[in-house]
């Protein structure tokens, strides 16, 4: 670590220490309490959502602030949603929320990678309002272990630091509840997937409670070989000694064994069937492997002090570790009998820490109400990497024989051992004088990284970036529920390695958003009616061409409209619906003036829920996706396609059997192109579990 960066490191944690010495007044003349509240705090995340309707959401603030009063898009997926619509990942949570496309990879067990308002979000993911530290695109989180998903549209790095303009995925992990439940199920699907869960949760007394969730699932595809076993543990444990200050111990522990898809040249999707080749694999069973542990700790805080400032702090140390093989396509040969073929092998050993402590008030000055929030963040990550690529053997698809193992030594080979550390401080202010709201929010950062690349020769890192982000909004809120609004924000991240064609140091992506919109909360009704447009642009956006090779490019921009609607009705219905129109634009270099790859102008969906009150509880959507480009070069385009799902329970007593089947009509599309091939969506899929809960 450098001086200067060292240096900054201090002065942040004294001024820190400084306010929160401060806040303590001379009432508390034991300053060594500060030492005990080390590790996190946050607004209480504690108690789930009941129905489809959250009011509570704390990634756009970190704050109370209701939903119906943030000045930028927020959306959030409920538990009572996911279970209904049987999600099992990420992406599939996602899938009827406005401006998100959930699964563009179709079915891929490694990662989740939806993309918001056009704009990849695979490095924009948190869990328990922390950035999981792995860049090369998040690892899937279980979302059995999850309680709802937060999604923040558009910069938001004046609160978080380094992140995506697309915008920010924070998971909140179950937390321990006041009461004592449990449940035990199983479940099985049309592609033979297998699981058996379970969640505990206990509260011996009125300051202690704890839950442990896990979960074993051996998951199935429509690609026989494209498998995953998978076991989740996670651990919550809360102790509120007093209503002043509550402690979260939250945990989790992942080990898996995904596949890598290896996708299907286009050529080849205009000359055999759609549905034939949605069940092909390209790959080589004999040498695809994987093995993949995720394990992360932390703490969250909360203390209220005697002046009335609260103390909060979030803590999590997280290692992964993932070795894996597999292969990709390329194209077709000339005869156009054979599909040609790459493979790679690569090994990771990834480590990272992130701490984020801040101090919040509420202090009026006469008719002027000010929440404040001043925050110290710190993260580091270090990566260990060695990647290899090798030339696959051609591979004839109309009756492919395994068994051609790709050929050595290895014509790529890279490691890299970089250790990236960022400091931020920040502060918010959110105002109210009247029925006016106004925030605004600064953020400084400093960025270092440093270590090796090596390829050809050996690169030595040691960079240093700083940037200044922000936000501001102004919003008006009306006796009826209405609020009209208008916001600007701002983001950085830093990138880790270098551009391959160039050589040089990969400079952070930026990004700026203007907002304008309206938030609709009934007082006769549970619900949220959201409107917005935005223009929102991506600077220095990396491009990966293939085998390794990274380019940055210049500018993107993404202009559009969202329309969204989630409800609690009369008799027991609920509906959620969006609407998205989007454009984007590559400005700009070899591609100016085209669109983004795998951007859909229009995205819709529709889910109504109906419980009719005798154990019986159906529901069903309508989810379309509007063609897109295929490529950089705007070459081909995918066609749209509307998807049906639907799904049923039934509860007496105890047990609740459910049922679920997605994409009722079989639709065959293509979900996504790119460097690495095409990739088909899944087809239909029935899905049936039965819990036990008491």
């Amino acid at each position: 670590m450098s001086a200067s960066f060292r240096s900054t490191c201090l002065a942040g944690a004294s001024i820190l220490a400084l306010s929160a010495t401060a806040a303590l007044s001379q009432d508390a003349p034991e300053p060594i309490l500060l030492d005990e509240i080390v590790l996190t705090a946050t607004t209480d995340t504690s108690a789930q959502a009941d129905g489809y309707v959250a009011g509570y959401g704390q990634v756009a603030t970190k704050s109370d602030t209701p939903l119906a009063e943030t000045q930028q898009s927020i959306s959030v997926v409920t538990g009572q949603q996911i279970e209904d619509q049987h999600a099992q990942t990420l992406g599939q949570a996602l899938n009827y929320t406005a401006g998100v496309l959930g699964e563009p990879f179709g079915a891929d067990p490694r990662f989740d990678s939806p993309t918001v308002r056009g704009f990849e979000a695979r490095g924009s993911q948190y869990v328990n309002g922390l950035r999981q530290l792995r860049y090369m695109g998040a690892p899937a989180f279980e979302t059995y272990g999850v309680q709802q998903v937060e999604v923040l549209k558009g910069p938001n790095s004046s609160l978080y630091g380094a992140g995506s303009p697309s915008g920010i995925i924070n998971q909140v992990q179950k937390r321990a509840q006041a009461t004592d439940v449990t449940e035990l199920g199983t479940g099985y699907d049309s592609n033979d997937s297998g699981q058996l869960f379970f969640d505990v949760n206990r509260a011996p007394s009125d300051v202690l409670s704890w839950r442990l969730t896990g979960i074993a699932r051996d998951s199935q595809t429509q690609i026989d070989e494209l498998t995953n076993q998978r076991g989740y543990l996670g651990a919550a444990l809360r102790y509120a000694p007093n209503a002043l200050t509550t402690v979260d111990l939250i945990a989790s522990y992942t080990k898996d064994a995904p596949i890598s898809p290896p996708g299907v040249p286009f050529a080849l999707t205009g000359i055999a069937d759609g549905k034939d080749l949605r069940d092909d694999y390209y790959g080589e069973p004999s040498f695809d492997d994987s093995d993949r542990e995720m394990a992360n700790v932390g703490i969250e805080i909360s203390h209220e002090l005697d002046n009335g400032w609260t103390l909060s702090q979030g803590f999590r140390v997280e290692r992964f570790d993932w070795d894996y093989t597999g292969h990709y396509v390329n194209r077709l040969t000339e005869d156009g009998l054979s599909v040609t073929r790459g493979a790679n092998r690569q090994q990771e050993s990834t480590s990272g820490l992130n701490l984020d402590t801040r101090l919040s008030n509420r202090i009026t000055t006469g008719a002027v109400t000010h929440d404040l929030l001043v925050g110290l963040d710190i993260r580091q990550y270090d990566a260990d990497t060695t990647t290899e690529f090798f030339f696959g053997q051609p591979l004839d698809w109309r009756a492919p024989d395994f068994g051609a193992l790709p050929l050595q030594p290895a014509w790529y080979v890279s490691r890299s051992d970089v250790t990236l550390k960022q400091i931020g401080i920040y502060v918010q202010d959110e105002i109210s004088v009247g029925n006016w709201r106004g925030s605004l929010a600064l953020r400084q950062d400093w960025t270092e990284q440093t270590g090796t690349e090596v390829t050809t020769g050996e690169t030595t890192l040691d960079q240093s970036d700083d940037a200044l982000t922000g936000r501001a909004g102004l919003s008006y809120v009306m006796a009826n529920g209405v609020m009209p609004y208008v916001s600007y924000s701002t983001s950085f991240d830093p990138e880790i390695g270098l551009d391959d064609t160039t050589g040089e140091t990969l400079e952070p992506t930026t990004g700026k958003q203007w907002e304008l919109g309206v938030k609709y909360q009934p007082t006769t009704f549970d619900a949220l009616f959201t409107a917005a447009i935005y223009d929102l642009t991506q600077e220095n956006l990396v491009r990966n061409l293939g085998a390794g090779v990274n380019r940055q490019v210049g500018e993107i921009t993404s202009r559009g409209l969202e329309l969204e609607a989630t409800a609690e009705l009369t008799e027991g219905w609920a509906v959620r619906a969006g609407y998205a129109y989007n454009r984007t634009e590559q400005v700009g270099g070899l591609e100016d003036g085209l669109e983004m790859p795998n951007a859909p102008r229009h995205l819709a969906s529709l889910w109504v829920d109906r419980d009719f009150g005798n154990g019986i509880r159906a529901g069903g959507g309508l989810r379309h996706i509007g063609s897109r480009k295929g490529d950089f070069g705007n070459t081909f385009d995918l066609d749209s396609v509307t998807l049906v799902d639907l799904g049923a329970s039934y509860t007496r007593g105890n047990v609740e059997a459910s049922v679920n089947l997605a994409n009722l009509t079989d639709e065959v599309y293509l979900a996504n192109c790119g460097a690495f091939g095409c990739y088909y969506g899944e087809g239909r899929t029935l899905a049936a579990k039965v819990a036990y809960r008491w």
